[in-house]
């Protein structure tokens, strides 16, 4: 039972979905900036709020997520999970374009701030995340999933220091998922301790920096 559980929570909170369920929680759950120099996403009209998921969602999840099944399709990763350090390289740096395309396109279409800053380092710590796991991963089999709880915990307090009220149900909750998940992957064996604690720090510094300091 236990270890069906386990690849039941590993199936739900894949580290692709994290970042959509992060921006889920920014558009949905009504919010006010408390600084001068925040921005709020939850008051943006329904439609740009619409448009602006799904650009999020087809290039953070959609698209990786196709090409991560072409990839098992040609055989070049052997399972969805890729259990194999070595044949991770390829997934992460498909991340890393995916991310960076996104980056570029809110900049080409939204310069200036336009936007909510959120939109701009969401992407962007995307990418830094994938390309500090894509160099890790030459040493240790660091977890995609728990850095996937890091990036959700890191946004979430990122966003809500400067935005209120706080959804802390949420964001206990996202802390409380990150727990559970970390420990199935652990249950399962897929990773040693070092590898799902160092991936969900990384992914939570890394986006937390990223969408407190980014300009906007």
């Amino acid at each position: 039972m236990m270890k069906i559980l386990s690849h039941i929570l590993s199936w739900v909170f894949l580290p692709l979905f994290m970042p959509v369920y992060a921006l889920l929680i920014g558009l949905y759950y009504p919010s006010n900036p408390v600084l001068y120099s925040a921005y709020t996403m939850s008051n943006l009209p329904a439609e740009v709020k619409s448009q602006l998921f799904w650009v999020f969602f087809i290039f953070s999840c959609a698209a990786p997520g196709i090409s991560f099944i072409m990839l098992r399709n040609k055989n070049i990763i052997n399972t969805i999970d890729m259990e194999n350090a070595k044949e991770r390289s390829v997934p992460l740096i498909i991340m890393v374009g995916y991310c960076a395309i996104m980056y570029a396109l809110f900049l080409y279409k939204a310069p200036n701030g336009v936007l909510p800053k959120y939109f701009y380092a969401l992407p962007l710590s995307g990418m830094l995340v994938a390309s500090l796991f894509l160099w890790i991963n030459q040493r240790m089999k660091i977890s995609m999933h728990a850095g996937g709880g890091g990036v959700l915990c890191g946004f979430l307090v990122a966003f809500y220091s400067v935005h209120s009220p706080a959804p802390l149900l949420l964001i206990i909750g996202a802390f409380i998922v990150s727990g559970i998940t970390i420990s199935a992957r652990l249950y399962l064996e897929k990773h040693r301790p070092i590898e799902v604690y160092s991936g969900w720090l990384f992914a939570f510094f890394i986006t937390f920096c990223c969408n407190w300091f980014y300009p906007g």
